[in-house]
């Protein structure tokens, strides 16, 4: 346990960002999970609409310092690549 203040206070500080975090780290893989069963399906429409939000979410992820800025966009990238299969599975 922190014996200083300044520490004590860096620690519940600590504390609440962590549980900050994660509390958003879980809605965005609810998110990311939310986008994938719609392309599963296969509704094309929806999972625009989706894939929207979800980036969405990434970006905010990305301004909050919860992400890296390159981990975003490799998720980013990914999630509109499966789209883009979708709708090109669709079309054949």
């Amino acid at each position: 346990m922190p014996i200083m203040r300044s520490a004590k206070k860096r620690l519940r500080q600590n504390i609440k960002q962590n549980l900050r975090n994660r509390s958003y780290r879980a809605a965005l893989k609810t998110q990311l999970k939310k986008f994938l069963s719609v392309v599963k399906e296969g509704n094309a429409q929806a999972a625009q609409e989706e894939l929207r939000l979800t980036v969405k979410k990434l970006d905010k992820g990305v301004a909050k310092n919860i992400l890296h800025k390159n981990t975003a966009s490799r998720k980013k990238s990914r999630l509109a690549k499966k789209l883009n299969q979708m709708k090109s599975a669709a079309q054949e």
